[in-house]
């Protein structure tokens, strides 16, 4: 029998309360967000200019920020949301922050012009929920990327609810890239999915990565909307 957990006891499950997969994660090289990403966020900031602004989600030990600080302007924003924060005291560089805080209830103050989840959403729990909310986080030309594995997405009845919505996330304006598990938005939107979210099992076992991720539930509604 499939138990679904709130987001709450979620967060003290051993399945993300153990999780290391994006702690040791850097900027460039092999272990890297510019290799999972297939981009260099450092390098795509700097052609925003002086003030660009970085939201990672999920931001581990804020590695890569602090490394793309050090290649930025002052004026850079760099900000690092994880459910734990660091475990190690690290010197941050002067414009990265690092907030240990629950995506589930936190929001930022400010758009960003890029927000990043490097394999961090397979240990979330309203996994829609937070896409929908980051892709209103975004500047009106901002770029969303972030790794997702539809197959943790189930039906009430725990079969995969992959197909619909990959077909619900196009519609509102995303891109998957297959081969690399990752979804991508250009452009600020503010999105109701046609999904409610149940629960989340804990126990469901090693996603593509290898690793134990979580499946998520929600029972699909009948309409969605999205706007810009």
């Amino acid at each position: 029998m499939t138990i679904l957990l709130p987001d709450d006891r979620l967060a003290r499950s051993s399945v993300v309360a153990n999780s290391s997969m994006n702690r040791e994660r850097t900027l460039t090289g092999v272990n890297s967000y510019t290799r999972e990403l297939g981009f260099d966020p450092a390098l795509w900031l700097l052609d925003r200019g002086g003030e660009a602004s970085w939201l990672d989600l999920c931001s581990g030990e804020g590695r890569a920020l602090n490394a793309a600080a050090g290649r930025l302007p002052p004026g850079a924003v760099l900000t690092g949301i994880d459910l734990v924060g660091p475990l190690v005291p690290q010197s941050a560089q002067g414009q990265v922050e690092l907030i240990a805080a629950s995506l589930a209830e936190w929001r930022p103050d400010r758009p960003y012009d890029l927000i990043t989840c490097v394999h961090g959403i397979h240990y979330l729990g309203d996994k829609l929920g937070t896409i929908a909310r980051a892709a209103s986080w975004l500047t009106p030309d901002g770029l969303f990327a972030a790794h997702l594995d539809p197959a943790s997405v189930r039906h009430p009845d725990g079969t995969s609810a992959a197909r619909p919505v990959l077909t619900a996330l196009r519609a509102a304006g995303f891109t998957y890239h297959s081969r690399r598990h990752l979804l991508v938005l250009r452009g600020r939107r503010d999105i109701e999915l046609p999904f409610s979210y149940l629960g989340a099992d804990s126990a469901a076992g090693p996603n593509y990565t290898g690793q134990p991720a979580v499946a998520s539930h929600y029972h699909r509604n009948l309409r969605s909307r999205t706007t810009r």
